[in-house]
């Protein structure tokens, strides 16, 4: 895949909750800089989210409103609309800086307000 197939993959399997196939998305090596889980290294930290998103969200979709890509960069302004598992909802706008090498994604950051998680992340799940 290219980059732009790559970038409407990622957003087409995440609003699907398809996060297998999501997974896949990802080198092995990868890097990620992710405000609210942090700097993580390799594809297996992002197994360990997967879990956590799907039972912590009752609702996530990510919505791309801008994408500009440019060889194997890609930058995309996104609008989140979720649910906490409880369902309070989350409405929040960020970008999402991507570099894909050989299909695959090996870098990726994110920008947002994390504020505007905190029905996700003070839940207590169990």
């Amino acid at each position: 895949m290219d980059t732009r197939e790559v970038i409407d993959r990622y957003y087409e399997t995440v609003n699907a909750g398809d996060w297998d196939t999501w997974l896949t998305l990802f080198a092995d090596d990868l890097v990620v800089d992710e405000q609210l889980a942090g700097h993580l290294e390799g594809v297996a930290p992002l197994r360990g989210a997967v879990g956590a998103m799907k039972k912590g969200y009752s609702k996530f979709l990510m919505l791309p409103e801008h994408v500009v890509i440019e060889a194997e960069q890609a930058a995309v302004i996104w609008h989140c609309e979720a649910a906490n598992a409880s369902g309070v909802p989350i409405d929040v706008r960020g970008a999402n800086y991507f570099r894909v090498e050989d299909g695959k994604i090996v870098y990726m950051a994110n920008f947002h307000d994390k504020g505007a998680f905190a029905p996700f992340t003070s839940q207590k799940l169990d």
